[in-house]
């Protein structure tokens, strides 16, 4: 539905921080009392609402999982650079065992993201977002945590500057953390995907019984 903010009833509360920080993207606490909606304001069918909604996730999905692998690659570029700059006890801080493993792991997990973000978009396009659902919930589950990671090792390599607004990481931080929530909650995707997998072995029970040995199957 389409309402105007001065409509009778609607109560714009406060617009709250995210993480103690202004979000220019936050959402707003509402109260509708009593509100009545004009006809002519209504965007599909009455009780329609949530039908739509979830029309709109899965492509939602995708865009947040795009923009979150593009805040990954940032993160593990200024990465990069920094531990090209600065030098610990006599070596380059990519010299040091542990932040060149922090380089490595990053890289891998991006590139597992991507390619199974690509395949959610594909199984889309091919038979939809209903029966694209698992792909959709896993690349929902896995990729705030992926831009997580490899943005908070970025700030550790930048040290307390890494904290600062002198880098982009802090906000990158907050965004990542924050879709975690965002279009349902990881334990949420992680039950779906459980729930599928499980339905999915139920259809071919029995086939990986062939692997085990006598005893193994008492």
């Amino acid at each position: 539905m389409r309402l105007p903010w001065d409509t009778s009833g609607v109560e714009i509360v406060r617009n709250p921080t995210v993480l103690n920080s202004f979000h220019h993207e936050g959402h707003c606490e509402i109260v509708f009392r009593n509100v009545r909606v004009p006809v002519g304001n209504l965007l599909g069918e009455e009780g329609s609402g949530f039908e739509m909604a979830q029309a709109r996730l899965g492509p939602g999905r995708i865009h947040h999982c795009m923009r979150s692998i593009g805040g990954a690659e940032l993160a593990l570029e200024l990465m990069c650079e920094r531990s090209q700059e600065r030098k610990t006890f006599g070596k380059y801080l990519y010299q040091h065992g542990s932040i060149g493993e922090w380089i490595a792991r990053s890289r891998i997990e991006i590139d597992q993201a991507r390619l199974l973000v690509l395949k959610a978009a594909w199984m889309i396009d091919k038979v939809g977002a209903k029966d694209a659902r698992k792909e959709i919930s896993m690349i929902k589950a896995l990729v705030p945590t992926v831009y997580t990671n490899v943005v908070d090792r970025a700030m550790q390599v930048f040290g307390a500057m890494g904290l600062t607004p002198d880098t982009p990481l802090a906000d990158h931080y907050t965004w990542g953390r924050c879709l975690r929530f965002a279009d349902g909650p990881d334990e949420v995707h992680l039950q779906a995907i459980s729930r599928m997998e499980i339905k999915s072995s139920q259809q071919t029970l029995g086939r990986a019984a062939a692997y085990l040995t006598p005893s193994k199957r008492l």
